[in-house]
C-alpha cells in the first residue's frame, strides 16, 4: 500500500557528510513518525533519529550534534543530514514511517524502506 524509497547512501571519508532521503508514495493520508534506523551485520537495528508531526525530534546519543533529521510533509519525504561522519557510522540505514492510510484510519501502520548503505573510510 505504501512504498518507501531511500537514496543518498555511498562512500565518504571520515569527517565528511552525506544526506539521505526517504520518499513515500501510495495510500497516504498523513505521516506521523518519520524515523531513521541503522543496522550493522549481525547486530540489532537501532534508532538513529525520529521526527513526529508535532515537530518533535529525537536522536541517539551517538549522533547528537552531528545528524539532523528533517521532513517535507508535502513531499512525504524525510531527510537525514549526516555531518562529521565516523567509521562507526558505517551501516545500512533504513527509514520507517508511521502512516495513516486514509481519513477513516485511526491507527498508524509502519512501513520500511529497502535500506541504503553508508560506508565511511578512515
Amino acid at each position: 500500500q505504501v512504498q518507501l524509497v531511500e537514496s543518498g547512501g555511498g562512500l565518504v571519508q571520515a569527517g565528511g557528510s552525506l544526506r539521505l532521503s526517504c520518499a513515500a508514495s501510495g495510500r497516504i493520508f498523513s505521516i506521523n513518525a518519520m524515523e531513521w534506523y541503522r543496522q550493522a551485520p549481525g547486530k540489532q537495528r537501532e534508532l538513529v533519529a525520529r521526527s513526529t508531526n508535532d515537530g518533535t525530534t529525537n536522536y541517539a546519543d551517538s549522533v547528537k550534534g552531528r545528524f539532523t533529521i528533517s521532513r517535507d510533509n508535502d513531499k512525504n519525504t524525510a531527510y537525514l543530514q549526516m555531518n562529521r561522519l565516523k567509521p562507526d557510522d558505517a551501516d545500512d540505514y533504513y527509514c520507517r514511517f508511521g502512516v495513516r492510510n486514509t481519513i477513516l484510519t485511526t491507527t498508524d501502520t509502519n512501513y520500511w524502506g529497502q535500506g541504503t548503505q553508508v560506508t565511511v573510510s578512515s
